[in-house]
């Protein structure tokens, strides 16, 4: 037999498994993936001054009332929604009529997929902290910067992508539609495989629109490799609940690219590097809030050295 004719799908195979990247609880010293400490090694763009997620301080937020509420356009319709696992966690695309306005953000957003980060048998799994507090799960919304086609074109962009980033408490009562997203997790358990929610509305999951006007601002990227310094966050002060039953079966659901259980799927909180972290009192004009959001990326550049 000639092996010859089979080598280049080896090798491709072989590149695949040693450019893996891994969280830490999927790192072992056998291991040939890279664990978060070692990202920028091999993406250079995780070693920016510009990393997600942080630990907010809040005693060090900039309280600015030019930061308004968002609208969000189509978050209350009923849709399908397709779930897979991705290898590292699960994605659950949304239709491009899901959209995001207001906020100071520069333009209109369109969505693309939400995902979760968890810990595991209990433990915190959020990536943003509070004042070093970790929370026991996290929501992000991510959206593209219109007229931008995909994710890819918008991390040229240092505002190309809106993520909207919602903390979990925990609760004694079950989060009343959250175990219709732990049975989707449950038919995705292995890497690659994909199912389809019907019928699903976003605004289900999240509070109302008029309990979401108090938020965080800072510009960052995004939590996992490539790192692209191309997102303008918001991470809202409501919180989400969930039980400690469901946090316990969300946990139990999938599993990496490696066969492991998807468990502590958070990166650690990097260093802030002279960014400013803004907190909005839901007042303020559209005018003023666009002259805060090009305030904040002249502050940005300019601690980073790219404005002299």
């Amino acid at each position: 037999m000639d092996f010859s004719v089979y080598l280049p799908t080896l090798l491709s195979l072989l590149s695949q498994c040693t450019a893996q990247w891994c969280y830490q609880s999927q790192y072992s010293c056998d291991d040939t993936c890279s664990d978060p400490i070692r990202w920028a090694a091999q993406f250079p763009s995780c070693g920016g001054l510009r990393q997600s997620p942080i630990n907010i301080v809040t005693s060090k937020v900039h309280v600015n009332s030019a930061l308004p509420p968002f609208e969000f356009i189509g978050y209350t319709n009923t849709i399908n929604i397709t779930v897979k696992n991705k290898g590292h966690s699960a994605h659950f695309t949304l239709p491009q009529s899901v959209r995001l306005t207001g906020g100071a953000l520069p333009g209109q957003y369109r969505a693309a997929q939400f995902h979760f980060h968890w810990g595991g048998d209990g433990r915190p799994g959020s990536e943003h902290t509070i004042d070093g507090e970790r929370f026991p799960m996290e929501l992000h919304i991510v959206h593209i910067k219109e007229p931008y086609g995909c994710l890819a074109e918008a991390e040229h962009d240092m505002a190309g992508i809106a993520l909207l980033a919602f903390l979990f408490e925990e609760a004694a009562d079950d989060h009343p539609y959250l175990d219709t997203v732990i049975a989707a997790l449950g038919r995705v358990q292995n890497n690659g495989s994909s199912t389809v929610i019907p019928n699903f509305r976003l605004s289900d999951i999240l509070p109302s629109a008029k309990d979401l006007h108090r938020y965080y601002r800072y510009v960052g990227s995004m939590t996992t490799p490539g790192c692209e310094q191309a997102v303008a966050w918001t991470l809202f002060h409501r919180t989400l609940s969930i039980s400690s039953r469901q946090l316990y079966a969300i946990a139990q659901q999938c599993r990496f690219w490696t066969g492991k259980p998807m468990t502590d799927i958070f990166r650690p909180t990097q260093p802030l590097d002279g960014r400013v972290v803004y907190q909005s009192k839901a007042s303020g004009t559209l005018t003023s809030a666009v002259h805060l959001w090009y305030g904040v990326f002249s502050a940005v550049l300019g601690t980073t050295g790219l404005i002299h």
